[in-house]
């Protein structure tokens, strides 16, 4: 059983095959009991919409070993020792392996087994809004940092040199790692080990630096963005990504407006604002001893850190300045 919810890439290229960089699920297959299709069913209908492809195997004691390869991620509607048992002799590589999520017929828990920075996370992110609690063992996101895989993500890049990111997250964890820093070409680039180099998956265009008062909804986002944009020569397909301060990372509003405009969101750690702050004086550095996160953010995440369109508030809600 399998249902298609996006046929194809921003080229217009067919995506039927698994994710090439391993760090975003975009083809997943729910393995299930039998007696626990209704489920599976359940959770295709739930999340289905999120991915290109999402198909059921039923289970049997071979199918991960059948289909090992064909899929960026299973979800293993079973306990975590069948998971484990039967995909432990297959593991070879993070970089190529397909990320293994467990869940619980109830969707009480979402486990990533493996892969959690090359989709399993992801896939656990997207059952929690079916309730199930995701359980993450990733050094970073149980430290509520955002990791260099999933700064790719944001981005929309992938990681070129895989064996790197020990040393980057390890800079996460640390607070050592600045925003991700941008490059035109054409040019050569020398960088040591632990150097982890992102590839952009397509062309660049402006940054939305965003703060906004605590419970702003979705809708005051989306119009704040498409507003800021008026003045310019860009529009909303032009973004590349949502840039923010750690201090509002989780605002459910900026995440949901983030997630309907298929854009990545990208936070960054005081210090960092505070390295690329903006021209507007703000209260919140009075107050609280933050810089103006719309400017700053919009100034560090663009590429020429450059800022095209200073901070604006709207409906009292939603800051937000451009950068590119």
């Amino acid at each position: 059983m399998s249902t298609d919810s996006n046929d194809t890439d921003d080229s217009g290229a067919h995506c039927s095959t698994p994710d090439s960089d391993g760090e975003v699920a975009e083809d997943i297959a729910i393995v299930a009991f039998e007696r626990k299709m209704s489920t599976a069913e359940d959770i295709v209908a739930g999340i289905g919409d999120r991915y290109d492809s999402i198909e059921i195997l039923e289970y049997h004691g071979d199918v991960f070993a059948e289909h090992w390869g064909e899929y960026d991620c299973f979800v293993g509607l079973m306990a975590s020792g069948i998971a484990m048992r039967k995909t432990a002799g297959l593991l070879d590589d993070k970089w190529d392996d397909p990320a293994v999520v467990v869940v619980d017929e109830e969707l009480t828990w979402a486990i990533p087994l493996t892969g959690g920075h090359h989709g399993a996370n992801q896939v656990a992110d997207d059952l929690a809004s079916m309730g199930a609690v995701p359980a993450m063992t990733t050094a970073s996101e149980a430290a509520g940092k955002q990791g260099v895989e999933e700064r790719a993500k944001a981005l929309d890049a992938h990681v070129v040199n895989g064996d790197s990111t020990v040393a980057t997250n390890l800079a996460v964890l640390d607070e050592n790692l600045g925003p991700v820093a941008r490059l035109d070409g054409p040019a050569a680039v020398l960088a040591d080990d632990d150097v982890t180099v992102l590839k952009r998956n397509k062309s660049d265009g402006v940054v939305l630096g965003t703060g906004s008062v605590s419970g702003a909804k979705k809708e005051q986002f989306l119009d704040a963005w498409a507003a800021s944009l008026e003045a310019t020569d860009y529009d909303l397909d032009d973004v590349e990504f949502v840039a923010t301060g750690t201090r509002k990372e989780e605002e459910d509003g900026l995440l949901a407006a983030a997630e309907e405009l298929d854009l990545g969101v990208v936070s960054f750690e005081k210090e960092t604002l505070e390295d690329h702050e903006g021209p507007t004086p703000s209260r919140s550095k009075e107050l609280i001893g933050w810089p103006g996160i719309a400017e700053a953010s919009a100034i560090a995440g663009g590429r020429d850190h450059e800022l095209l369109v200073e901070k604006e508030r709207y409906d009292e809600a939603v800051t937000v300045a451009v950068g590119r």
